[in-house]
């Protein structure tokens, strides 16, 4: 599964449960999210033991995208069963500041800052 636009990328590699972000997501407001969503929660509907969000190659990401990023936490914290990591970059600064608080929302949550 892939979302691919000039300017961002979002794939899902089945094999190893991780959805990759790359590039810049400036999109306005939830419709224009709305493929990213969809293709978030059928992968949660799949119901994976556990689930990466890969984030290091994601340069910008507005409240928008910060607001469907929680929302798909708050929906994998509810699954019990779903384990959830996200990786990040300590390089890129909007990504220290707000992935923590993806943590404040699932204690359990794995967060990886490189």
């Amino acid at each position: 599964m892939e979302i691919k636009t000039n300017s961002f990328e979002v794939e899902y590699d089945k094999e190893i449960n991780t959805v990759r972000f790359q590039g810049s997501l400036r999109l306005s407001g939830m419709d224009e999210y709305a493929p990213i969503v969809e293709l978030l929660n059928q992968i949660a509907d799949q119901n994976p033991a556990n689930l990466t969000l890969d984030l290091r190659a994601l340069e910008f990401l507005n409240s928008s995208g910060i607001n469907v990023l929680s929302k798909f936490v708050i929906r994998v914290r509810q699954n019990k069963e779903m384990g959830l990591t996200v990786k990040g970059s300590e390089e890129i600064a909007w990504q220290t500041k707000s992935l923590k608080n993806l943590q404040r929302l699932m204690p359990s949550l794995t967060l990886e800052l490189q």
